[in-house]
């Protein structure tokens, strides 16, 4: 159990140093509400990204993208809608996904951003 938490830290640790490194602005990490959790948010240009970081180790059996499926689409909607009258925020926002593969020593050995994923 705890090797799956580590592993999913170190994806949101790279995603938040890429999404930092890429013009983004982090408002929240791990933000959780009664609906759910998501993993990032951050912004850019005016527009908040509900981020969802999917971390594998070496050799995943699918990608990791695979595992937001419709019902943890629905859980994050659910949880950005949630954020948003939450924070009365009134902008434009987006559902990314970022897939992370890490090799067995904690390295990067894949990244790939989706803007939009859903």
């Amino acid at each position: 159990m705890m090797q799956i938490n580590k592993t999913g830290m170190w994806g949101e640790i790279y995603t938040a140093r890429y999404l930092r490194d890429n013009g983004y602005d982090i408002i929240a990490g791990n933000y959780r509400c009664r609906m759910g959790e998501i993993d990032i948010i951050a912004q850019k240009d005016g527009i908040v990204c509900f981020v969802e970081v999917k971390t594998r180790g070496e050799d995943p059996l699918f990608r990791p993208m695979e595992a937001v499926d419709y019902q943890k689409q629905s859980r994050i909607r659910a949880t950005a809608d949630y954020y948003i009258r939450e924070t009365g925020a009134e902008t434009e926002s987006r559902f990314d996904v970022a897939e992370v593969t890490l090799d067995g020593e904690y390295k990067i050995a894949d990244f790939n951003y989706i803007e939009g994923a859903f």
